[in-house]
């Protein structure tokens, strides 16, 4: 997805892209936007960022911007982010001092926005990632307001990604997008060829005890365990608990500092089982992560790629 989206990104044109979880999008559209605001006249910072990307998640919006700090740490770009459930003082001060490019989910945007916080009248490059997800969680209304305050699609750039193009993301990136480029690697084959998948047909009352099992004859260093329902991702992580294995669940309702901190302890290794309902479906990114159960299988079929894509990640 690299080698086809930064050559037409940085000439500034429209791109349309789809790739396989675990490609690498997030550079992608990160390194010919650093590039291109990098090589742009300078200008003082202000509460109107010169480059806009929407995310459908707070924890998607800090994977992106902890990627794109590492991508542009030597050309002095002022980063932001802006979502809800934490303390809006502080994205309000950071947008006051100003920032080159801003992270964030829409509803916390256009509340900085109403507010006066944040300005969107000359925002040069729009990003909208997981634009499928984005549609599937109701925000389309949302991002037809930001988009209405920006400058119109000639003079912005827009990249618009996604795993799965269906047909309401084609249809509504066409109505943002200024005479796009389609780049969609490998539809037919939406997952990746390096994850092993297996299925146990099982009834449900069997599924504990099966996971145990598994666990014990594969002995994987850490796992990511789907449930569909915060309370089944809870009951799951006491039944590990209590046969010896070491888990924590993590669910939409949890306080987003608590998220934060059981993501960053699974991720550092301090617990190897992480049961999740979908909230952790998308934009985690886990080093090393060696295997993901559904232990419920999702109702959408993107929603499994997305799932198991979280392992087998850059061709391991």
């Amino acid at each position: 997805i690299q080698e086809q989206v930064i050559p037409r990104a940085l000439q500034g044109g429209d791109i349309l892209g789809a790739a396989q979880t675990g490609t690498g999008k997030t550079a992608a559209f990160a390194l010919p936007l650093i590039q291109r605001l990098s090589a742009a006249p300078a200008r003082p910072l202000s509460r109107t960022p010169r480059a806009l990307i929407l995310t459908p998640t707070r924890e998607l919006a800090i994977q992106i911007h902890h990627d794109a700090e590492i991508l542009g740490q030597y050309t002095g770009l002022k980063l932001g982010l802006a979502f809800g459930g934490v303390d809006y003082e502080k994205q309000r001060r950071e947008l006051e001092e100003g920032v080159d490019i801003l992270i964030g989910t829409p509803g916390r945007l256009l509340d900085l926005e109403e507010k006066g916080t944040l300005r969107l009248g000359d925002v040069r490059i729009l990003v909208i990632d997981e634009a499928d997800r984005l549609f599937d969680m109701g925000f389309l209304p949302d991002i037809k307001r930001i988009v209405r305050k920006l400058p119109p699609a000639g003079r912005r750039q827009s990249l618009f990604f996604s795993a799965t193009l269906n047909r309401l993301a084609r249809r509504t990136a066409v109505e943002f997008l200024n005479d796009p480029v389609f780049i969609e690697l490998t539809p037919e084959r939406i997952t990746v060829e390096a994850i092993s998948q297996e299925l146990y047909r099982v009834g449900s009352h069997l599924k504990a005890n099966l996971l145990l099992g598994l666990i014990r004859a594969e002995a994987p260093k850490n796992a990511l365990i789907f449930t569909n329902t915060r309370h089944a991702a809870e009951r799951l992580a006491k039944k590990l608990e209590k046969n010896g294995y070491r888990g924590r669940f993590l669910t939409g309702d949890l306080p987003q500092n608590k998220r934060l901190r059981i993501i960053d302890d699974f991720s550092a290794g301090r617990f190897p089982f992480l049961v999740a309902t979908d909230v952790a479906a998308r934009g985690l990114h886990i080093e090393g992560l060696e295997m993901v159960v559904n232990y419920d299988l999702p109702n959408i079929p993107e929603t499994y790629v997305h799932r198991i894509g979280r392992t087998g990640r850059a061709g391991r």
